[in-house]
Formats: C-alpha cells, sequence, structure tokens
C-alpha cells in the first residue's frame, strides 16, 4: 500500500528488539497502528518483543521490511549503515514506503542507498533513557524527540511522535552530530555523578544511597534545568 492510499493505520516492521524498538512499537500500536512483526535474535530480545509486542511475529529482517509501510530500525547507531546499505543490495526496499530510525548522530542522509530506491526517510530520536520495559511507555508522554527529514515529509515524522505522546524538535541534517554529543554527555555525566557519589556514602556506612542522593541530585537537576529554561525551579 503506497502513502496515497493509506487510511491512517501504518503495518509497522520494528528491527531491534533492544529497549527502545519495542517500547516505540508499543507506543504506535497503542495510537492505533498495527505491528506486522519484529525482528530479535537473543533470547532476551525475544523475551522483550513477546513482552511489549505481544503476538507480533518474530521475522527474519527481509521478511520484515517487505510486509512493512513502516520499517522502525531501533539498532545501535555502528550498524545502522551497513544495515540499510546491505538490504539496498538486496532490493529489500520498496517505493513509498516509511523507514525510520532512531540513532541520534544520524539524519535523513544515512538512507542514501534506501532512497534510491524511493523510501520516505525519517530520523527520529526520543532524548530519554529507556529501560525497555512498559515503564517508558508512561515517560514518552512529554518526552522531546529530535526530528530530522526533508522538509516534504517532515509532518510525517512530526505526527508518528506526537502519536507517541511525545513533542517534536526539528533538527537540521547537519547538526545532529552536535545533539547526539549533548544527549551522550546528559546521559553518561548523570549516571557516572550519581554512581560516584552512591560509591562514597556506601564506603562510609550509608545504607540506602540511592534513597539518601535522590532528592537531592533531583533538585540539582531541577535547578540546572530551570537555568536553562527547561524546567521550574523548586520554590
Amino acid at each position: 500500500m503506497r502513502p496515497s492510499e493509506r487510511t491512517g493505520r501504518l503495518g509497522i516492521g520494528v528491527i531491534g528488539a533492544g529497549r527502545v524498538g519495542p517500547v516505540l512499537g508499543a507506543a504506535l500500536a497503542n495510537a492505533g497502528h498495527a505491528i506486522v512483526g519484529v525482528s530479535a535474535i537473543s533470547d532476551a530480545s525475544r523475551e522483550r518483543a513477546e513482552v511489549m509486542l505481544p503476538g507480533a511475529p518474530i521475522l527474519p529482517i527481509p521478511e520484515l521490511v517487505e510486509r512493512s509501510e513502516l520499517v522502525l530500525i531501533a539498532v545501535p547507531s555502528a550498524e545502522l549503515p551497513g544495515l540499510i546499505a546491505g538490504l539496498a543490495e538486496t532490493g529489500a526496499w520498496q517505493m513509498g514506503q516509511l523507514v525510520l530510525h532512531t540513532a541520534p548522530e544520524f539524519g535523513a542522509d544515512v538512507f542514501a542507498p534506501a532512497r534510491a530506491a524511493g523510501v520516505i526517510p525519517l530520523a527520529v530520536h526520543p532524548a530519554m533513557s529507556f529501560t525497555g520495559t512498559s515503564v517508558d511507555l508512561a515517560r514518552l508522554a512529554g518526552t522531546h524527540f529530535a526530528v530530522t527529514a526533508p522538509t516534504p515529509v517532515l509532518p510525517i515524522a512530526q505526527a508518528l511522535v506526537v502519536e507517541m505522546g511525545g513533542e517534536p524538535v526539528v533538527v537540521a541534517e547537519a547538526d545532529r552530530p552536535a545533539y547526539a554529543e549533548a544527549v551522550e554527555t546528559a546521559t553518561t555525566f548523570s549516571s557516572a555523578i550519581v554512581d560516584q557519589a552512591a560509591e562514597l556514602l556506601e564506603s562510609i556506612g550509608v545504607e540506602a544511597p540511592g534513597a539518601v542522593l535522590a532528592p537531592l541530585v533531583r533538585s540539582a537537576v531541577e535547578n540546572a534545568l530551570a537555568r536553562a529554561g527547561g524546567g521550574v525551579a523548586p520554590v
């Protein structure tokens, strides 16, 4: 089915059953779309897919692409270019097919091999740390998603984000590396600092250091976000 024939309900194939793919797939399913299948290799990924996308068949990637109107690719960033190019070499991509990836550092240009086959390229990254569980579905509400796509199809990417409960933020193709660095900095440093502080408290015999640090860290982050224009400082 081509874009002009769609009624709004898409058949979605999810490539990658890590922490991100099944959650976004479940969010889109909750918005009324149909999951036609998911790719999963390890036992852990298969279990996650069964929990988050119950009833969705586990399919080989070429078959998944063949069946899908929207292919959601949530694989490690290093694997993304090779996956797209490999599927292009085998002629798997289809004219008018929506293809969305979640890698923060790439925009739509990474889809160049697939665009030759006529796909519609969308780059959508949720600025959130995922657990890979149903807890993430509630956290998606209000989460900002970096969206990069050719201008004519940008509204499609934005609409998909809204359907998942998020807030789309347009990031230019050339700015994706800087965006990815900001995300990596915030994620890595916040986690490392909490781990280091917890270890220090444990070393002096403080039990449940996480409980001790929680209000301190939350208030410090809220203050920092308020200074950055992204939150409200505690009164």
